[in-house]
C-alpha cells in the first residue's frame, strides 16, 4: 500500500505494474488474509502497529473487491481498469493534439510492434493495455528465470521507453503542467 502509494503519485505505468503484481500475490495465497497476514504484512518494515494495520485493512479490501468483482482467479480489479482508461484517454488526446512530437513519434515507432503482439495477444485490447500485459509477461517470466529471445528483449526495451513517456507526459498533464486541450 505504501509503494503503490508512492507510485501512483511519480510512476502511472509503474503503480500499474504493481497493482497487478499485487493481485496475482493475493491470488497465490489463495485470497486468504491470514495467509497474506503472515507471508506479507507482518514482514513488512512499518513504523508503528497503526501502519501495520493500515497495511492489513488495504489487503483485506483488496481481497474483499476481488471476490466482489469475481477477479479471484484472472483479471483485473476495476480500480486498476480505470487507470487503463485514463491512460488511454490520455493517450488518444495526446496523439491528437500533436503537442508533444517525441511522443507521437515513439508510440508510431513501436506501432508494428504493438500490431505484432495484437496478432498473437488477447483480441480486443487497446494498444496501452496490450503494452502493459506485454511488459507484465516479460515481468513473470524473468520472476521464472525463463529464457526470454532477443527479439522479444528488444521489443520490451522499445515498449518500455514508450511507457517511460507515457508516464512522464501523463504526471505532467496531471499535474497541470502539460496543456493538451
Amino acid at each position: 500500500m505504501f509503494i503503490a502509494r508512492k507510485l501512483k503519485k511519480e510512476n502511472i505505468c509503474e503503480y500499474l505494474l504493481y497493482m497487478w503484481q499485487i493481485e496475482d500475490l493475493i491470488r497465490a495465497l489463495g485470497l486468504n488474509i491470514d495467509s497474506v497476514n503472515e507471508r506479507i504484512i507482518a514482514t513488512y518494515p512499518v513504523k508503528n502497529e497503526a501502519e501495520r494495520k493500515e497495511l492489513y485493512d488495504w489487503y483485506e479490501s483488496l481481497i474483499d473487491m476481488m471476490r466482489t468483482e469475481d477477479v479471484q482467479i484472472s483479471g483485473h480489479l476495476q480500480l486498476n481498469k480505470n487507470v487503463i482508461i485514463d491512460l488511454n484517454d490520455f493517450h488518444a488526446l495526446a496523439l491528437k493534439s500533436g503537442a508533444i512530437p517525441a511522443y507521437n513519434a515513439k508510440f508510431f515507432h513501436i506501432l508494428p510492434l504493438i500490431n505484432q503482439l495484437r496478432m498473437k495477444g488477447e483480441p480486443g485490447l487497446s494498444d496501452i493495455e496490450l503494452c502493459f500485459s506485454f511488459l507484465y509477461g516479460i515481468m513473470t517470466l524473468r520472476m521464472k528465470k525463463a529464457a526470454i529471445s532477443p527479439e522479444t528483449q528488444l521489443t520490451q526495451t522499445e515498449i518500455s521507453k514508450f511507457m517511460v513517456l507515457l508516464a512522464k507526459n501523463y504526471q505532467a498533464y496531471k499535474n497541470g503542467e502539460l496543456d493538451l486541450e
